[in-house]
């Protein structure tokens, strides 16, 4: 049985440069795979004397059709996992500007924008079953590939891999997140004129966030649940979770509550990798 990623997602969130990545790890990759041929392919693949163990499909434009060849495969015994990348509107529409490539769904909207938000709209039932979402807004092609790496090249039998990620509410919440935390009301470091200039990395900062009772009492409670959660995730066959930690700015208090949750779930086993997407603004 093959090991399968269906790689799917808005087109400009970057799908064939996740493809690249998985191809340089050994994946055999057929880009832009029309939605009816997917299990063709995987039939070939799977067959006795092939030696394609690992196998990723770009899928087309045939959004409709995903859910059911997704289940399909699956029923048939192939580990199969959907990676959907994803952006902002405002960030996809300057990409195209920038190549000046015609938007797949041209021919169905109005303009550019409206293309992007049908897409979008069509692909909505898609992203409600992907075991991995990226939100590629604010990342170049070697962010992305760092990302896809800590969750690809990984023993396949692994358990749930976490992610966490700080951010702050004022430049929006992550598109990838599964679970956001509101950690606004913690002390504010912000407020302290020799903290200010520090991050949620320095000891200064995380000691006036957490060495509180309110900081204290939050990061005990958010890790046991957690603790409790990620046995029923790996029970329904999750192979990610992405956490998201948000205060206003994305500079301290959310960086210093994402990284001692993350310490406490790698001593617990945990695979988990932290991100601080608004920590240098």
């Amino acid at each position: 049985m093959a090991e399968i990623v269906l790689i799917t997602g808005l087109s400009g969130a970057g799908r064939s440069g996740a493809a690249d990545v998985l191809e340089d790890l050994g994946f055999y990759v057929v880009d832009n795979m029309p939605t009816t041929l997917i299990d063709t392919i995987v039939d070939l693949a799977a067959k006795p004397g092939s030696d394609i163990a690992q196998l990723a499909l770009v899928a087309g434009r045939q959004h409709h059709e995903l859910l059911g060849k997704i289940a399909e495969i699956r029923s048939s015994g192939h580990r199969v996992r959907v990676l959907f990348l994803d952006a902002t509107t405002a960030e996809i529409v300057r990409r195209y500007d920038a190549t000046r490539r015609r938007h797949p769904l041209a021919d169905d909207a109005a303009g550019l924008v409206e293309s992007i938000e049908l897409e979008r709209s069509q692909l909505d039932p898609v992203r409600g079953v992907a075991d991995l979402a990226i939100d590629t807004t604010d990342l170049n092609v070697h962010q992305l590939k760092q990302r896809l790496l800590g969750a690809f090249d990984t023993d396949t039998d692994a358990r749930v891999q976490v992610s966490v990620e700080s951010f702050g509410f004022k430049h929006g919440v992550p598109l990838d997140a599964d679970i956001v935390m509101d950690v606004r009301f913690l002390p504010n470091p912000h407020w302290q004129d020799d903290l200010r200039p520090l991050t949620g990395h320095d000891p200064k900062v995380r000691d006036h966030v957490l060495e509180t009772a309110a900081g204290s009492d939050f990061v005990d409670r958010f890790d046991d649940l957690l603790a409790s959660l990620l046995p029923q995730y790996e029970a329904e066959g999750r192979s990610y979770l992405t956490v998201a930690i948000g205060c206003t700015g994305g500079r301290h208090r959310s960086v210093a509550v994402s990284e001692e949750l993350a310490a406490r779930l790698r001593r617990r086993g945990v695979a988990v990798r932290t991100s601080h997407r608004d920590v240098g603004r």
